[in-house]
C-alpha cells in the first residue's frame, strides 16, 4: 500500500511539475506575473486535495486490509468448529453401529442356543412318537386278533366283504345317477322341443290366428254368391289364379271370407272383389282388370306407408325398395299390433335411449326402424325374420352398423350396443298394455309355468307371478335359504326361466327371506 501512494505521490508531481512548466513558459510570454501566481495558488490547491484524498483513501484500505483479516480468521475458526463436530458425529455414529453389531450378535447367539435346546426337544419328541408309533401297532394287532375271533373272519376276508358292499353301494349310486340325469335330459330335451314348436308356431300359426289372415267382403245378396264363382267356377278359379288367394264361399249369410298367409295379396284380392261387386260385371277378363287396378293401389298405398314412415321415424338416406318392403309392414300384424306403427316406435324409443347413454343415434333408430324388415318377406323367403331383415339391408345398402343392429336385436349375447337398444326398445313398445293381445287360457298358463319353475327348487315355500305374469316373488323357508342361497336362488330361477320359457319383455325375480322370532312372556 505504501509503494502505491509512492507512485501516486510522484505522478502527482510530475503532473504538477509539467503542468507548472507549461503554465510558466505560456505565463512568460503573454501573461502577468500575478496571473502565474494565481495558477500556481490553484495548483498547490489541487495538489493539497489530492495528497489528502490520498491520505483517506490509505487509511480506508488499512481499514479494509484488516476487516479482511478479521474475517479470514473468523471464517478458519468456524470451519474448525465444523469440522470437529462432524468428527464427534462420525464418532458417535460409529459408537451406535458398534453396539447394534453387539447387539446383533448376542441376539445370534440366544437364537443359537434357543435352536440347539429346541433340536434337543425334537429329537426327544421324535423318539417318544416311534416309540407310541410301535406300541399302537402292538395294541393295533391285539384289537385285530380279537375283532377277527369276534366277527369270525379274518381281515382279508373282512376287506373283501367291505369291498363288496361298496361296490354294489356305488353301482347303486351309480345307477340313480344315471335314472336322474337321463330323467333331466329327458326333460330338458323335452322343453326344447316345446320351445322350438311354440317359436315355429308363433312364425306361421300366429299369422293365420292372431294376425287376421282372412278378410271377409261383404255382400249385397246371397245370389253374388253364385255369381261370383261363375258357371263351373270359371270365376272363382280367375279370382284365385289372378290374386293367390283362396276364397272361401261358405253358408256365411251375404260374406265371401279370403284366406292368404301373404297381407298384401290377401288386401288386393279384398279390394278386387269389393269392385267387382260394386260393378256387377263379374267375368274372368273383368276379375284380371279389377286385380290390376286394385295391385296398383295397394302399391300407391304402400309406398305412401313407407314414406310416411320415414318422415315420422326421421331416418334418412334410404333405398327406394327399402321403403316399399317398410310400407307393406302396415298389412301385417303381429299380436294384434300393426308391424309398421310397432317399426316407427321402436325407432324413436331407440333413438332416445341412444341419445341417453351416447350411442350413435342414426344407427339405433335406422335399427329400429327396420329390425322387423324381414316380416315383410317371411312368407317368400326362409330363415329368422332378423336374418331375412339384415340380408336385405345389405342388399339395398344400408351401413353395416345398421345391418348388424337388425341382425343381433333377437340375440342378446354378442348383441352390439346400437342392437341392445334395439332390443330394449322393442320390449317397451311390445310390452305397453294393450300392445299384444292374448287369450286368457295362455295367460294363465304363462303365470302357472312361472309358478312351477320357482317351486322346483328346494327352500321355496310359495310363489306368487304377479304384475300380469311380470315379476315372481317366491318366499324361502329361513331355516333352509340363508341369504348367500336367497341370492344363487334368484340367479338360479332367472336361469331357468330363460331357457324353458318364452315370454315377452322382461320378468322380475324377488326372493323373499323372513326370519321371525316369537317369545311369550309369563
Amino acid at each position: 500500500m505504501e509503494i502505491l501512494l509512492s507512485l501516486l505521490a510522484a505522478l502527482l508531481a510530475l503532473v504538477i511539475g509539467g503542468g507548472g512548466g507549461y503554465l510558466f513558459r505560456n505565463l512568460a510570454i503573454g501573461r502577468s506575473a500575478k496571473a502565474v501566481e494565481q495558477k500556481f495558488a490553484d495548483i498547490e490547491r489541487k495538489a493539497a486535495d489530492v495528497e489528502q484524498k490520498a491520505a483517506i483513501i490509505s487509511r480506508e484500505a488499512e481499514d479494509r486490509n484488516k476487516a479482511l483479516l478479521v474475517d479470514a480468521k473468523e471464517a478458519s475458526i468456524q470451519i474448525r468448529l465444523d469440522a470437529e463436530k462432524d468428527l464427534r458425529d462420525s464418532r458417535n455414529e460409529l459408537q451406535r453401529v458398534e453396539r447394534r453389531l453387539q447387539g446383533r450378535e448376542e441376539n445370534i447367539d440366544r437364537r443359537s442356543e434357543a435352536f440347539d435346546r429346541r433340536e434337543k426337544e425334537i429329537d426327544v419328541t421324535e423318539q417318544r412318537a416311534v416309540d407310541s408309533l410301535a406300541e399302537a401297532e402292538a395294541i393295533k394287532g391285539k384289537e385285530q386278533q380279537i375283532l377277527e375271533s369276534i366277527a369270525g373272519m379274518s381281515a382279508s376276508e373282512a376287506h373283501e366283504f367291505l369291498m363288496r358292499n361298496a361296490e354294489a353301494d356305488a353301482k347303486h349310486d351309480l345307477a340313480r345317477l344315471y335314472y336322474d340325469l337321463e330323467k333331466r335330459m329327458k326333460e330338458e330335451a323335452d322343453q326344447k322341443a316345446r320351445r322350438v314348436i311354440i317359436l315355429a308356431i308363433q312364425r306361421l300359426a300366429s299369422d293365420v290366428v292372431s294376425e287376421n289372415s282372412t278378410s271377409k267382403v261383404p255382400l249385397p245378396n246371397d245370389e253374388m254368391k253364385g255369381r261370383l264363382i261363375g258357371r263351373e267356377g270359371r270365376n272363382i278359379r280367375a279370382i284365385e289364379a289372378a290374386t293367390g288367394v283362396e276364397l272361401i264361399v261358405d253358408d256365411t249369410p251375404e260374406a265371401v271370407t279370403i284366406s292368404c298367409f301373404d297381407p298384401v295379396r290377401r288386401e288386393i284380392a279384398r279390394m278386387a272383389l269389393a269392385s267387382l261387386v260394386q260393378d256387377g260385371r263379374i267375368h274372368p277378363t273383368r276379375i284380371e282388370e279389377m286385380v290390376e287396378r286394385a295391385k296398383k293401389e295397394v302399391d300407391e298405398e304402400i309406398w305412401r306407408a313407407g314414406e310416411q314412415a320415414v318422415l315420422d321415424s326421421g331416418v334418412k338416406g334410404l333405398n327406394p325398395e327399402i321403403m316399399k318392403l317398410l310400407g307393406r309392414l302396415k298389412y301385417r300384424y303381429s299380436y294384434g299390433s300393426n308391424v309398421l306403427n310397432h317399426s316407427v316406435q321402436v325407432c324413436l324409443i331407440a333413438g332416445m335411449l341412444a341419445a341417453e347413454v351416447g350411442a350413435n343415434v342414426q344407427v339405433a333408430k335406422g335399427g329400429g326402424l327396420m329390425h322387423d324388415i324381414g316380416k315383410a318377406l317371411s312368407h317368400e323367403m326362409e330363415g329368422p325374420h332378423a336374418e331375412i331383415g339384415a340380408e336385405m339391408a345389405a342388399r339395398y345398402g344400408i351401413a353395416p352398423e345398421i345391418q348388424r343392429a337388425i341382425m343381433e336385436h333377437h340375440d342378446e349375447e354378442k348383441g352390439s350396443v346400437e342392437a341392445f337398444l334395439v332390443t330394449a326398445a322393442d320390449a317397451i313398445s311390445a310390452a305397453r298394455p294393450g300392445a299384444r293381445k292374448d287369450t286368457l287360457e295362455h295367460y294363465v298358463q304363462r303365470l302357472k309355468a312361472l309358478e312351477e319353475v320357482a317351486n322346483s327348487f328346494p327352500g321355496v315355500e310359495k310363489t306368487f307371478a304377479i304384475q300380469a305374469g311380470r315379476e315372481v316373488r317366491i318366499l324361502v323357508k329361513a331355516d333352509v335359504v340363508d341369504d348367500i342361497g336367497s341370492t344363487n336362488l334368484a340367479r338360479d330361477v332367472v336361469k331357468k326361466i330363460e331357457d324353458t320359457l318364452v315370454y315377452p319383455g322382461q320378468i322380475k325375480v324377488t326372493v323373499v327371506r323372513e326370519t321371525r322370532v316369537v317369545e311369550y312372556a309369563r
